[in-house]
């Protein structure tokens, strides 16, 4: 069988094939501290099942409108307009399989062959591979921990190109947990209005943020920068709803319709009683945001300094999402070696840089509970040490 040349384009992704095998050591009965999964380890709050259930039982199992249920549309609209200052209607709303599938069809209804996408890394591993089976071209452009794995206005603008369609801003980021500030947005916004370039912004984490730290989404900087804004957002990160499959995108009307054709041929409406419980979890009260954010808090602090403290490892303070991404330069061995070992020797699994464009360091995750946490960094520990050892 031959298959289409886009397939051997893609790479699978790491993030799911290290979970996957962590997941099979656990079945075969090793203790595994697993750091690899991107989601909450918190239910889903107990409102949100319910309207769910309610929507069930009232017979709302039916196909539904390509775009998503009226209902949810203007709820989320109603959210972009009072949270986040974006004056979105309904109509500029639509609802998706989940956040990876709005920005999966905004590539499909905006790349093309000849256009280019710039992408700051690290970076959460998908971009790239949504951007080739566009038919588009990636544009990396590398920041370090000297910046906070933040880039600069004048990377951007060194970026741009006359193929330069679109630029995808992720804050807070996966993997890195860096969050730009509202200074450093509205630099990277000037940029984008004066050469003439379109922004999506992935603010999947937007509510998960530490030490007072603000979230500014981009196309409430002004008229100019809004009318080349798309945002990319959803219900897995907050609300705990990774298995929902609920996301949603936000733009220009025009967009939004072609981005509906494109689902009406695809996926067509989400689950449609699922999306009753979206729009629970953006009507109902917002105390179960916090209440894990706190729990996310005191585990990203036991993460940070116990890292820190291992020779050989460096690791600067997130400021949101649920991940510590840290440079393992110093041990010698690149992101993949040192993950696979560190899973097969020690039972701790982590996900390789190699995966966000940058090899020197590894994505762990704080969503799991301290016991794990503890446990699991003392095998790191171990494992460093034993590193540090073999080369003296």
């Amino acid at each position: 069988m031959k298959l289409a040349a886009r397939v051997g384009q893609v790479s699978p992704s790491l993030t799911l094939a290290i979970s996957a095998k962590a997941k099979a050591m656990k079945a075969e009965g090793l203790d595994v501290c697993s750091f690899s999964a991107g989601e909450p380890d918190f239910d889903t709050p107990a409102p949100i099942k319910a309207a769910a259930k309610k929507a069930l039982d009232e017979g709302k199992t039916k196909y539904g409108p390509a775009a998503g249920e009226p209902k949810l549309r203007e709820a989320i609209a109603r959210k972009l307009h009072e949270e986040n200052s974006l004056d979105y209607k309904p109509e500029n709303v639509i609802v998706t399989n989940g956040g990876k599938h709005s920005l999966f069809n905004l590539m499909l209804a905006l790349i093309e062959p000849g256009d280019e996408v710039i992408i700051p890394a690290p970076y959460w591993l998908s971009y790239p591979e949504m951007v080739t089976l566009s038919g588009g071209t990636s544009v990396i452009v590398p920041a370090d921990a000297s910046t906070g794995y933040k880039i600069t206005p004048d990377q951007l603008e060194a970026a741009i190109t006359p193929k330069t369609k679109l630029f995808i801003l992720n804050s807070p980021s996966n993997p890195t947990g860096m969050v730009y500030t509202p200074e450093e947005i509205k630099a990277l916004a000037k940029v984008i209005v004066e050469r003439d370039i379109l922004v999506v912004s992935d603010e999947i984490y937007e509510k998960i943020l530490y030490d007072g730290t603000q979230h500014l989404s981009i196309g409430a900087v002004g008229s100019d920068i809004f009318e080349r804004t798309i945002i990319s957002n959803g219900f897995a990160k907050a609300f705990s709803m990774t298995g929902w499959r609920l996301g949603y995108l936000a733009g220009p009307l025009e967009l939004i319709k072609a981005v509906t054709s494109i689902q009406s041929h695809s996926t067509s409406n989400v689950c449609t009683f699922a999306q009753y419980g979206a729009i629970a979890a953006l009507e109902s009260s917002q105390d179960c945001i916090e209440e894990m954010r706190l729990a996310f808090a005191a585990r990203r602090q036991v993460m940070f300094d116990r890292i820190n403290a291992i020779p050989g490892l460096i690791c600067p303070k997130p400021m949101g999402a649920f991940y510590l991404f840290a440079d393992i330069s110093k041990t010698g061995l690149k992101s993949l070696e040192f993950c696979n070992t560190l899973l097969e020797s020690y039972q701790v699994a982590a996900i390789p840089g190699i995966a966000f464009g940058a090899d020197d360091c590894i994505r762990l995750s704080y969503a799991t509970d301290m016991a794990t946490i503890e446990k699991g960094m003392d095998r790191l520990e171990q494992f460093v040490r034993s590193l540090n050892t073999s080369r003296l």
